[in-house]
């Protein structure tokens, strides 16, 4: 049954592409939460380009939303280790090879081998966004033989990229070190919400407390070497007020045995990841957002987090590690305040000093919405706009689609707003 269907989405693509300027954009997660993959997409579909997004289905993926372009969700035998990898590049491999794209997006290293090789077979432009500095992920730096693989890889591929992309400055100056390459930076800024999709929840409609100030942790990988423990620690030394977790990552469980094992279950509370679309009626509750990343390894040190942006939106102060792109917009626009340590007890005085200030919170909140003002996905996106429509005019077979398809507002300060209605 799942391969007839399959089939037909192939010949679907097919009718629906061929006559178009065509941009497959494959990344390796099952889609629900990952903003940065979702404006590629839009910006892509108002630089003229029908648009593909590629990535695979868990067991425990929710509902993939209604989106503005085309989704094709893998199912794979395989959820994670080596056999995992190798399923999906195979799979993603083949997918690419056998549809009629005129460009491709390849998000992170984990997807790059098959773009690559597709793009050499059919001459055919290819965008590298790294969403991360990927050799430098905890998860591969204590395991040597495994991360040499990736770099393998890595150094093969990126140094006759043409066109790359990564999230910020210091993560851009890593890559043009080490392989003489100029990354465009567009930073992981949301694009906003849309006026009226956004359900405006109450405490009680999500079983909330009303008399406890509510910590916010919210992100799609909520890891090891982030600060979560910590933070969880640090609810022993703090009344009246409850730390809310959104979203997932491999130490949860761990989260969650430290939550049992100090008694803490009535403040702290876990929810599970939400796509995006849903993600800021969740985060306009919140009375602080914490972002707590080590810089345990260049990755980390370096990251520019979604959640950052997503609490700016929201109007919430921030508490923070002293990373240097986190601490240089905290700091810029005063929106927040940092942690000197990772100890508990620091971070719940830390914590405690915040909550209690209600002038220096005032204070925050107009700073964070002045700053999302300025940090915008809307201005963010305008650099990737260039890009893809200086892409598309140098193809000579869709150069006249796309001056039909040029959108004048693309010059504006919110270059997709029309596009999106």
């Amino acid at each position: 049954m799942l391969q007839r269907y399959g089939i037909i989405f192939e010949a679907f693509c097919y009718l629906c592409f061929m006559r178009h300027p065509f941009a497959i954009v494959s990344v390796i997660n099952d889609l629900v939460s990952d903003q940065r993959v979702h404006r590629t997409a839009l910006t892509l579909k108002q630089s003229g380009y029908k648009v593909l997004l590629v990535g695979r289905k868990r067991k425990s993926s929710p509902p993939l939303p209604p989106r503005e372009y085309a989704t094709h969700r893998m199912i794979l035998l395989f959820e994670k280790g080596p056999l995992f990898y190798a399923e999906f590049n195979l799979r993603l491999f083949l997918f690419l090879l056998i549809h009629r794209e005129s460009l491709l997006v390849s998000n992170d290293l984990d997807t790059l081998l098959p773009n690559r090789i597709v793009q050499k077979l059919k001459k055919i432009p290819l965008v590298y966004d790294a969403h991360e500095y990927f050799t430098g992920v905890p998860e591969l730096e204590t395991r040597p033989f495994v991360q040499k693989i990736w770099k393998k890889i890595e150094r093969k591929i990126i140094p006759s990229i043409q066109y790359m992309v990564t999230v910020n400055d210091s993560i851009a100056a890593l890559y043009n070190r080490e392989y003489g390459v100029e990354p465009l930076v567009v930073r992981n800024i949301p694009l906003a919400p849309k006026p009226g999709a956004c359900n405006r929840l109450t405490r009680e409609d999500m079983g909330l407390p009303e008399g406890k100030r509510i910590i916010l942790l919210q992100g799609a990988g909520i890891n090891v070497n982030r600060g979560a423990e910590e933070a969880v620690l640090a609810m022993r030394f703090i009344e009246e007020a409850l730390l809310l977790i959104i979203g997932e990552g491999d130490v949860i469980p761990a989260l969650k045995s430290i939550v049992e094992a100090n008694n803490l279950s009535d403040k702290v509370r876990f929810m599970p990841r939400q796509p995006f679309e849903q993600l800021y009626s969740f985060t306009l509750l919140a009375d602080i957002g914490i972002t707590f990343d080590k810089g345990t390894n260049l990755n980390y040190r370096f990251s520019l987090p979604n959640k950052l942006f997503d609490y700016l939106q929201a109007g919430l102060p921030v508490l923070a590690s002293p990373l240097p792109e986190i601490k240089k917009i905290i700091d810029r626009f005063g929106c927040g305040a940092m942690i000197e340590s990772h100890d508990p007890k620091h971070i719940a005085t830390s914590i405690i000093r915040m909550l209690n200030d209600e002038p220096f919170l005032k204070r925050c909140r107009e700073n964070a919405l002045k700053a999302a003002a300025v940090l915008n996905g809307e201005t963010e996106q305008l650099a990737l706009l260039t890009l893809f429509q200086q892409i598309i005019r140098t193809d000579k077979t869709y150069s006249r689609n796309a001056e039909a398809n040029y959108n004048p507002q693309s010059e504006e300060q919110t270059p997709n707003r029309n596009d999106r209605k």
